[in-house]
């Protein structure tokens, strides 16, 4: 059909000189067809088109009944009698129902009857129905020669306005009734045949806004990580390396005081590596390390066992970011004092159920302050500036254990929408036996807190559950079609648990 169209136009064109009016020169084809032929002739400069753009009214089922049977108010006008009897008002009521009112109102407009008591009497003797005679103009021309009229049946909606669009064609600068098949790549055969120089090639179209490239997007994992990334950089703290996610027991929990008998170290939570199965090396204050665990010290009595440095040596998937924060304090410790805060944001393991809210994989948010005269009091008002940051006002904190902490805090923060406390993660001041092992000099206090990430993604993308967060069962497009998130705005579960919240999202 398309190739018969050019061939149409092109024959046409050639007989003719031009085409004024392409609906009416053909009538059987479909204004969209005929855009694209002429597209494809104008490419070929065989032809140059205009659009023309006609608007006509037609009229509405309204509309239609008062061509048919007049305007409502000479209806009314025709069923006042004349004389000064005139016709009770509830009489044309029940005899037109909801016409009669919008009747009446027009005829008292148009001075053609007035009211005496409860009737209506007529005032003028014969009446012009200018409302029926502008339709049947419409209706015969499809538009009225007075704007005025037009604008009157188009306010009593009585007709709709229409646009019909066509082409103005004239032969182009290489017009020809022959179609000759252009080339749209040079291929290495016309290179080797000679073809491409007697080819004619179909001119490149820079107008045209092509096919939208796929582009990745950020995951919402990646996004609140960014935000807490941010509010960590705003309050002074340095990012620690991540890259170890197999550490040895040593740095795992031997360095942070966890006695080696812990049910955390058990096989049921942490993952132990096969091959290889241990560390080739301990670092060098092992022993102090050992020392503190058997005996005790830095007024402490220790855990009074027998220490094993094969079960130091034991490789796991870290458990915890803690053990980058102990690399990083022992490191801290081997040049002169200086404060320091550190966060890290990355992956740990734990050998768990996996269910709609755990998985064996998630990430972790550690914060470290390391300064001399720290105290319970500097941690909580600090996490009161922290949180605050992201838009969490109101905190409570309960006391816990932790084997590395003492004291310790759970975090909690009450959230108006669900009207309930919700846990925010852990936090506490690192006990003397861990940091002077790692080296760090009588006076240091060094507090820690973390939190996860998984929670405030699911709660800001109202994710119930994990597994739709993180693995296999990702929904791509979920990925794409996610906003970017604001940890000091509403949105998601928060957003929802709002009345309000229609009107912001």
């Amino acid at each position: 059909m398309s190739e018969e169209l050019k061939l149409t136009i092109l024959k046409k064109l050639d007989s003719e000189g031009s085409i004024e009016n392409t609906t009416a020169a053909f009538k059987d084809v479909s204004e969209d067809v005929v855009l694209g032929a002429l597209k494809s002739l104008e490419s070929q400069e065989k032809v140059t088109y205009v659009t023309l753009t006609t608007e006509f009214w037609t009229i509405e089922a309204e509309g239609k009944d008062q061509l048919e049977n007049g305007s409502y108010e000479a209806r009314i006008f025709e069923a006042v009698p004349a004389g000064s009897q005139g016709i009770a008002i509830k009489d044309l009521e029940a005899k037109f129902g909801k016409v009669a009112k919008l009747g009446q109102g027009k005829c008292l407009a148009n001075k053609w009857v007035k009211k005496d008591g409860d009737s209506l009497v007529r005032v003028a003797d014969s009446i012009v129905d200018q409302v029926k005679a502008g339709l049947e103009t419409v209706h015969a021309t499809g538009t009225h020669p007075s704007k005025d009229a037009i604008k009157d049946l188009k306010r009593r909606k009585l007709i709709k306005a229409n646009k019909t669009i066509s082409y103005a064609v004239s032969k182009g600068a290489q017009f020809s009734t022959e179609l000759k098949k252009q080339a749209t790549d040079l291929t290495i055969e016309m290179m080797q045949s000679g073809a491409w120089k007697s080819a004619e090639f179909k001119k490149f179209n820079f107008k045209s806004l092509g096919v939208n490239p796929n582009s990745g997007n950020l995951h919402p994992l990646m996004k609140v990580r960014e935000e807490f990334r941010q509010v960590f950089f705003e309050t002074g703290f340095e990012e620690m390396p991540t890259n170890n996610f197999v550490e040895s027991s040593f740095w795992n929990f031997d360095a942070l005081f966890v006695p080696q008998k812990h049910s955390a170290r058990d096989l049921q939570d942490t993952f132990y590596l096969t091959d290889p199965t241990v560390a080739n090396s301990l670092p060098d204050f092992w022993e102090t390390v050992r020392d503190v665990h058997e005996k005790g010290g830095y007024g402490s009595i220790g855990y009074r066992y027998p220490w094993s440095e094969d079960e130091a040596k034991k490789l796991v998937l870290r458990t915890h970011t803690t053990a980058v924060s102990a690399h990083m304090l022992n490191k801290l410790a081997q040049g002169p004092y200086r404060p320091a805060k550190y966060f890290s944001i990355d992956r740990v393991y734990r050998n768990e159920t996996v269910d709609a809210t755990h998985l064996a994989e998630f990430h972790q948010v550690e914060g470290v302050i390391a300064d001399k005269n720290m105290s319970l009091g500097s941690l909580i008002s600090f996490l009161d500036i922290f949180f605050k940051k992201m838009g969490m006002t109101d905190l409570r904190f309960k006391p816990t254990y932790n084997p590395y902490t003492e004291p310790s805090m759970e975090i909690f923060s009450y959230h108006e929408g669900l009207g309930e406390w919700l846990e925010l993660g852990n936090s506490g001041m690192f006990r003397p036996e861990m940091l002077r092992s790692l080296g760090l000099e009588e006076g240091v206090q060094v507090a820690g807190f973390g939190l996860s990430l998984e929670r405030p993604t699911m709660f800001k993308y109202n994710i119930s559950n994990i597994r739709e967060l993180m693995g296999h069962g990702v929904d791509l497009g979920m990925v794409a079609r996610n906003p970017a998130c604001r940890l000091d705005k509403k949105m998601g579960k928060e957003a929802l648990q709002r009345p309000e919240a229609v009107d912001e999202i």
